[in-house]
């Protein structure tokens, strides 16, 4: 299946199936942002709920 990369959405984790694996950007039209802590205070805290596992 070929890829579109999303040029709005830059990706570096290669291990993602929706990762464009010819250039570092992200397939989906929309990912979406969570975090693991009731507070994050910093970007370490948060994470893309998009993700799956290639």
């Amino acid at each position: 299946m070929k890829q579109f990369a999303n040029k709005s959405i830059g990706c570096t984790i290669n291990n993602c199936i929706n990762h464009c694996q010819e250039r570092d950007y992200c397939s989906l039209k929309e990912i979406h942002i969570g975090a693991h802590e009731s507070n994050p205070t910093l970007d370490e805290c948060t994470d893309c709920k998009s993700f799956q596992r290639k």
